[in-house]
């Protein structure tokens, strides 16, 4: 069964409630999708409903380094969605430059199909949010942008490399992302700058191109 029985109360909009329903149940699908990069613990993969609620509870604790007048509850709600487009997508690892190129093409295709499954109104608006988030013009798509930037770097030093080390990334490749978070956050970014240093010094990186099975 895809869908619960229709029960409603009296005075709900059927048709909406059965739509929002529809998409909830579309949205459970997040948990199969597998991100590259471990549990701090390094028992097995993430997925990406347990990194879009990280990046939310992230952006809640370190609110206080957003830029003055960033909106959080805007923050939270962008990173609570933007990653939903990957149950059509798939996640696409940030170093693997191959399927970067096509990314923006499924991504897209998959926004059409996943937003649209909510009533109008919420559909118009949980896709702006994610138009938003990945044009990072505003402040809170900025914001949001550096922490989903900073997660998997705490994730890889947690796990003495972790990703980095299984896909030979090198350290400049891991500096590119630390622009992104500087624009974001300033304090942030100083501290990604400082973790790529420390993760150096320890020899999480490799000094050759990336290789992605």
């Amino acid at each position: 069964m895809t869908e619960p029985a229709p029960v409603f109360a009296s005075g709900v909009d059927h048709e909406r409630l059965t739509e929002q329903l529809r998409f909830i149940l579309e949205t459970d699908k997040l948990k199969r999708i597998l991100r590259r990069n471990m549990l701090m613990d390094g028992s097995r993969r993430e997925n990406d409903a347990e990194h879009s609620w990280q990046l939310a509870l992230t952006a809640r604790v370190f609110a206080e380094y957003a830029p003055p007048g960033t909106d959080i509850d805007h923050v939270v709600e962008m990173l609570l969605l933007h990653d939903i487009v990957e149950i059509d997508a798939g996640d696409t690892f940030v170093y693997d430059v191959h399927a970067s190129e096509s990314q923006a093409e499924r991504e897209r295709a998959a926004a059409d199909r996943l937003y649209a499954l909510l009533p109008a109104d919420q559909a118009e608006r949980t896709r702006a949010l994610w138009e938003e988030f990945e044009a990072r013009e505003t402040p809170e798509a900025r914001f949001a942008g550096a922490v989903d930037r900073l997660a998997p770097m705490l994730a890889n030093w947690h796990t003495e490399g972790g990703a980095w080390v299984r896909y030979k990334v090198t350290r400049a490749q891991v500096t590119e992302q630390v622009q992104i978070i500087a624009k974001g956050s300033e304090v942030l970014g100083s501290y990604a700058a400082a973790l790529i240093e420390d993760a150096d010094r320890r020899g999480y990186f490799v000094h050759s191109p990336p290789r992605v099975d």
